[in-house]
């Protein structure tokens, strides 16, 4: 008897820790859903040319001495970092497309590079590619850009999430598809690593916070 409850047990574990039809743990799998393509290479064959990365810097606001001082990590951004540039949307989907080179990645606490992210590292390191230095931590970049509405979100915005009972924002992604009224989202979890979710998902329909824009 006690052996037929263990194997029972084991099954109902690996049914409960399925994924969901939702998330997207590969490249490939992005690709069949149209999430993700390949970069493609603009004048003199590169993705952004180094004049064009030096225009998507934001223009940046002396802080006053409090903002100065809040600032632990990161204190050469101002409190609202947004990027107005004709190339917007090519940086967007560019932004996409670096976050998405890292699907399947595994989670690692404070990890920036490919052997291993935290949520906000993923973050990080992907603006940082393109010139747009974001603070360090969750909770600092829900500081910075524009807060907006839901139903206004649009792909390349930061998502933001409270969980594990915790007080304060301490999880970030980025939006890369919106489906009628689904958002879909990249972000390194701690579960899984870098893969890409749903807001439909009742856990992060429970623990949504905020969405911020950094791209105008």
């Amino acid at each position: 008897m006690k052996y037929y409850l263990l194997i029972a047990a084991i099954l109902l574990l690996f049914t409960a820790c399925k994924p969901t039809s939702s998330i997207i743990t590969s490249k490939d799998a992005a690709v069949k859903k149209g999430i993700y393509t390949e970069p493609v290479l603009a004048k003199n064959n590169t993705l952004i040319n180094k004049r064009n990365k030096r225009e998507l810097v934001a223009k940046h606001v002396t802080p006053t001495p409090n903002q100065k001082q809040a600032s632990k990590i990161n204190d050469q951004n101002e409190s609202d970092i947004i990027i107005k540039n004709e190339d917007s949307n090519y940086l967007v989907e560019q932004l996409i497309n670096s976050a998405s080179d890292n699907l399947g990645v595994n989670y690692r606490a404070g990890g920036t590079t490919p052997a291993g992210f935290d949520c906000s590292g993923l973050m990080y390191s992907t603006f940082k590619k393109y010139d747009i230095t974001l603070p360090r931590s969750s909770h600092e970049m829900a500081e910075v850009g524009v807060q907006i509405n839901p139903e206004k979100a649009k792909k390349g915005d930061l998502i933001f999430f409270i969980n594990r009972g915790q007080r304060r924002i301490n999880h970030v992604g980025m939006i890369v598809e919106i489906n009628g009224d689904e958002i879909k989202f990249i972000h390194s979890s701690t579960q899984s690593g870098v893969i890409i979710s749903s807001l439909k998902e009742s856990y992060y329909e429970r623990t949504f916070k905020q969405i911020n824009r950094i791209i105008e």
